[in-house]
């Protein structure tokens, strides 16, 4: 098997990757038993800044502008992406994502909204390549423009659709689980301040018996904690 994955599965920002990041495990593990390999490049708004300062940056804070390596890869018939939502950023994203970056001591220049000099002007070109919906012309080649042409417009207005007699005899029937699901089993925290330090992920089998699946788990206060299970018998 080759070193690239078979699947690119975006790293992208916010609440997005709350989601995302957290789904990542479930579909490297059934894709793993499969022989699948998933892997993840940056997209987010603070991977793409990093990326265009190498320069500025220690070696071990540098990371590697991975949406030019993605509009690379969309050229080629083999290429599989699983591209997630990403922001649109705006100047005060980019001014707030480079605040942040720069408490963390990455040494990177302030956004030059009105560039005077010839490298302040340099700078904002360089930050003008993450703005704005950056990600989806690269991804999409081009094609990032979601609205419908006019065509279909005209052809929808001429066309509308209209929905059928509904009757009390159909079939369709809406099933859903009343219990036992992620849902209904789904317990959320708020770290406090005497709870915060290191956290663990053990389970309890029916025997009693108790197993470690994850140690040493950062927990700092303030920070949310969620779990949730999916009964067998449900």
């Amino acid at each position: 098997m080759s070193e690239q994955p078979d699947i690119i599965y975006t790293k992208v920002d916010e609440a997005p990757e709350l989601a995302s990041g957290s789904f990542l495990p479930i579909i490297q593990s059934f894709a793993g038993v499969a022989g699948i390999k998933v892997g993840t490049k940056d997209i987010s708004l603070a991977g793409r800044i990093i990326a265009q300062f190498p320069e500025r940056l220690k070696p071990e804070q540098q990371q590697p502008d991975d949406l030019a390596l993605l509009g690379e890869m969309v050229m080629k018939p083999d290429a599989n992406i699983i591209k997630l939502p990403n922001i649109s950023a705006s100047n005060p994203q980019i001014q707030a994502a480079v605040a942040e970056l720069q408490s963390q001591g990455y040494n990177l220049p302030d956004y030059p909204e009105d560039p005077k000099t010839d490298e302040e002007k340099e700078i904002k070109a360089k930050f003008d390549k993450v703005k704005g919906s950056a990600v989806n012309p690269v991804l999409r080649q081009g094609n990032s423009d979601r609205r419908a042409a006019v065509s279909v417009k005209n052809y929808a207005k001429s066309n509308p659709h209209k929905m059928g007699k509904w009757s009390k005899d159909s079939k369709t029937n809406v099933a859903h689980m009343n219990g036992g699901d992620f849902c209904s089993n789904e317990k959320s925290a708020v770290i406090s301040d005497q709870a915060a330090g290191k956290g663990k992920i053990e389970f309890v089998g029916a025997d009693g018996n108790t197993t470690l699946l994850k140690d040493n788990i950062a927990m700092g206060a303030g920070d949310l904690v969620d779990a949730t299970k999916m009964s067998r018998t449900a």
